[in-house]
């Protein structure tokens, strides 16, 4: 079976860390006429009509050079300029949730450049929120070709992070029988019928098994028992990665004690694709680990996504 989040990772590029401080060949690199940029203003992006605009790095405005890697004989870039540029044209600038169609149905850029776009972003996502040293409070300078920033005045440098979250589909009873049944929640913000899987975030001295447990034991009040992993799906929205498990129950009661989960159910195989083909069950999308979660477990593609 194809998970559809993979393709939000197919094809990786080469990140060429080890190049990232050596100046002159990041010149050369730069004065390559074949380059291609990603223009992020803050943290947004403008699409054109037939993808993401890539521009050459003739072509590219002044702001903080990133470089993203090569693919190929390309050298790919992101250059981030300031937010108000977007500001200007809120409906044309993005926020990354809403360049997925882009990336995950094949159309225009399709998933082959998800991994370019994920990287750039989640650096400009850090480069906005990172702005003063945490120690000192002095001005952070960009360096390494965008993936370091270094004190003005203490000199501490800081690096990118990533936040591991935890992602889950718990299930109950025996495993493939017709009464198999899976867990799902709904956040009270959202329109009626959508539904996903569970999600938090790993505490510090937390292993990632037991924030799944403490995840849905907190959120609906079900106990989990035997915890798997599944695979993970860089989610720069803004820093996180997400870990996806399948987990066991060992208890079914459900009790909301959690004010973000308005409402948490359990789904038969059939009830969930009954309940999908008319509308009234509206899943994940195909670009998440979540939905590949509940098709894994329910053993292949279901209709309907958000």
């Amino acid at each position: 079976m194809t998970f559809p989040h993979l393709s939000l990772v197919a094809d990786p590029h080469d990140r060429l860390g080890l190049l990232r401080t050596d100046e002159a060949w990041l010149a050369e690199r730069w004065a390559d006429p074949t380059g291609q940029v990603l223009v992020i203003a803050g943290t947004r992006v403008r699409p054109g009509p037939d993808g993401l605009e890539w521009v050459s790095t003739a072509d590219a405005p002044d702001g903080v050079r990133v470089l993203l890697g090569a693919r190929g004989e390309v050298t790919w870039w992101a250059v981030i300029v300031p937010g108000e540029i977007a500001k200007a044209e809120p409906d044309r600038w993005l926020p990354l949730r809403g360049l997925l169609p882009f990336l995950g149905s094949g159309a225009g850029d399709g998933p082959g450049l998800a991994p370019l776009v994920f990287h750039a972003i989640g650096l400009a996502e850090w480069h906005w929120a990172h702005r003063f040293c945490p120690r000192c409070g002095g001005t952070l300078v960009p360096r390494a070709a965008g993936h370091e920033l270094v004190c003005a005045d203490c000199g501490k440098p800081q690096f990118p992070r990533s936040d591991p979250a935890v992602i889950m589909l718990i299930a109950a009873g025996e495993p493939g029988a017709p009464d198999e049944r899976c867990l799902l929640g709904r956040n009270r913000s959202w329109p009626e019928g959508r539904f996903s899987t569970l999600a938090g975030f790993c505490e510090p001295g937390e292993s990632l098994e037991d924030a799944v447990r403490r995840e849905v034991l907190e959120e609906t009040g079900v106990a989990v028992g035997d915890v798997t992993y599944f695979g993970n799906q860089p989610w720069p929205l803004p820093s996180s990665l997400m870990l996806g498990f399948h987990g066991r129950a060992v208890s079914e009661q459900i009790r909301l004690d959690d004010d973000e989960v308005e409402d948490a159910r359990w789904f038969t195989r059939e009830e969930m694709r009954q309940q999908a083909a008319d509308g009234t069950l509206v899943l994940p999308g195909g670009v998440s680990i979540s939905r590949s979660l509940v098709e894994d477990w329910y053993g292949g593609p279901l209709p309907g996504s958000w």
